[in-house]
């Protein structure tokens, strides 16, 4: 833990946590528990996914405890409360307002990261082309996380995806701590989990474990 640790307010130094575990925590009043579990284990990466409304005063404790661990937190959805709240960066999807004017968000947040969801080769190639900082690649495994997740891709669509682009990847989907290894050797650069944090008895220990599986 680095305590009371300066702001990452440039991209490239936000740049420099993209890899690891990447822990996605929703609003449903444990985001907060379930960021200080994910941080004491070692995450660095943390995203809030508010689906009907961010909650203003969790944002800000959330700021408050990433910054303390020098973590990077991510918003997902909305670009403009990423800049609100200085947040690292945000993470947008398909169905999210922006996936389709990056150069606009790009130039609004300049030194914040900006992530985007793909599913293909085409996508991440443009995704590329137009500024993103990392590509979510998913879903890898079936997932009951997420409703609109499609079929998933496995591990050589993942790996198909990762030999077109010099972008690190946030592999998503199903991941838990014994395919943690496979992702990472299918060319993710970060597992992206939510269910696995989420459903775990002890949230700490389930992101030690895969912290473990991931780097070993």
């Amino acid at each position: 833990m680095v305590a009371h640790a300066e702001p990452r307010v440039t991209r490239r130094r936000r740049a420099e946590l993209l890899h690891g575990i990447y822990v996605i925590v929703n609003e449903d009043g444990r985001a907060l528990e379930l960021t200080r579990a994910v941080l004491d284990a070692g995450v660095r990466v943390v995203q809030y996914r508010a689906k009907r409304g961010v909650d203003a005063q969790c944002v800000r404790s959330l700021r408050a405890l990433t910054r303390e661990y020098d973590a990077l937190l991510i918003m997902n959805d909305d670009w403009r409360a990423a800049e609100t709240f200085d947040c690292d960066g945000v993470h947008l999807g398909p169905e999210d307002a922006g996936f389709d004017r990056l150069a606009t968000i790009r130039a609004a947040l300049p030194e914040r990261l900006v992530g985007l969801s793909c599913g293909t080769i085409a996508e991440a190639r443009d995704a590329g082309a137009g500024g993103a900082d990392y590509l979510g690649v998913g879903a890898i495994y079936a997932t009951v996380s997420k409703s609109d997740a499609g079929a998933p891709i496995g591990i050589e669509g993942l790996r198909a995806i990762a030999g077109t682009t010099a972008l690190p990847i946030a592999a998503i989907g199903g991941i838990a701590a014994a395919t943690a290894g496979d992702v990472r050797r299918g060319g993710a650069a970060m597992a992206a989990v939510i269910s696995a944090i989420a459903l775990a008895s002890e949230p700490r220990r389930a992101a030690r474990d895969l912290i473990e599986a991931w780097n070993h």
